[in-house]
């Protein structure tokens, strides 16, 4: 019974040991390769690229009050269009007492000139109309006394355009009144009524009262790397995807590459413009956020094959053809990239069969 136990021991040892040995061996046998097949396609290949921007009106405008004062009333509000001199606010003109006063007093000296010269017409009339004072003598009587009315007209009107910024002969033509200087829309109104505003001096810009726009002029305005702006050129059509709007897609032509890189982010990208065209029904806001993409290259119905199943040697491009169970390695030459699939221009026929990545190791 010791006898078959210790036989049974040193079969199962050696059992183990050669299964051992056989795993051993196998997982040190080189597996063979499988890879994946490729047959060369007639497709389109597009090298194009990716730029960020915004879509913003082409002429912005600030309009800013001629005078100095407070927000009376406001007649218009963001979103609303308005017509170019249509009125957007009135200011309420706060008077500099210093001017006020001197105009209170060039009012009150004319109105006693043209008192005094009153007198002395009314005195020189009836005399000149029994001749005892000579022509010469009533004209200029009269003429002082003519000259003293416009004078106080003339004193009168500057007070009240001191006082109330507008003179009682030229309302139409008042500086209170802020009008608009294009047509378009009403981007922002950032004051309210009772906010200070000040006109544009040599010392400030003034006050914007509102910002109109024409939105039916729009652009793209972005960045692109130095890298690929050499192939950009005046002309080139463009699509813009905005972000906001998903299921729109706006036809756009660049129109402007700036001759000047800007460092951005340690690279030196150039700024492009591209005018948009918006189809009817579509509302585009200014400020949405956008990609504009350009197509740099393209080869329309050419035989292509994936960039992956490329080898290079040096200068030489090759691939893998299929032939009697291996592949052979063959030299061609290559198009237009789109970072996917490549053109192939030579050295390859369609209905060929390529060696592709490989996919799996069999055990």
């Amino acid at each position: 019974m010791k006898k078959f136990f210790k036989y049974l021991i040193i079969i199962l040892v050696s059992l183990l040991f050669l299964g051992t040995f056989y795993y051993l061996f196998k997982r040190s046998r080189p597996k063979p390769e499988l890879y994946q097949e490729i047959t060369p396609a007639v497709t389109d290949i597009v090298k194009s690229t990716i730029v960020t921007g915004k879509i913003q009106p082409r002429d912005e405008v600030n309009i800013k009050p001629q005078i100095s004062g407070i927000i009376a009333e406001l007649y218009k509000e963001a979103g609303q269009t308005v017509k170019q001199n249509e009125i957007i606010a009135k200011v309420k003109v706060i008077p500099d007492m210093s001017s006020l006063s001197s105009a209170q007093s060039r009012v009150r000296l004319a109105e006693l000139n043209l008192k005094q010269a009153k007198t002395d017409y009314d005195r020189e009339k009836p005399l000149h109309e029994k001749g005892l004072v000579s022509a010469e003598e009533y004209d200029r009587v009269l003429q002082a006394y003519n000259q003293a009315k416009e004078e106080l007209a003339s004193a009168k009107e500057s007070l009240e355009i001191i006082r109330d910024g507008v003179s009682s002969s030229n309302k139409s033509g008042s500086s209170t009144l802020v009008r608009s200087t294009i047509s378009g829309l009403i981007l922002d109104i950032p004051v309210k009524v009772g906010n200070s505003v000040i006109n544009s001096n040599t010392f400030n810009d003034g006050t914007t009262i509102a910002t109109v726009a024409d939105m039916d002029d729009l652009i793209f305005d972005g960045n692109i790397d130095e890298t690929e702006v050499g192939r950009l050129s005046v002309g080139m059509p463009v699509k813009i995807t905005v972000g906001a709007l998903p299921d729109v897609s706006l036809d756009a032509v660049l129109e402007y590459i700036s001759p000047k890189a800007t460092e951005n982010n340690g690279t030196n990208q150039f700024e492009i413009k591209a005018s948009v065209k918006v189809p009817e029904g579509v509302t585009i806001r200014s400020g949405y956020s956008a990609n504009a993409q350009i197509v740099l290259q393209q080869a329309l119905q050419v035989l292509s094959i994936p960039e992956s199943t490329l080898s290079f040697e040096g200068d030489s491009t090759f691939v893998y053809i299929s032939e009697a169970g291996s592949y052979v390695k063959r030299s061609v030459t290559t198009g237009v990239s789109d970072g996917i699939n490549i053109q192939i221009t030579g050295g390859l026929e369609g209905g060929e069969t390529l060696r592709g990545n490989k996919i799996i190791n069999v055990k």
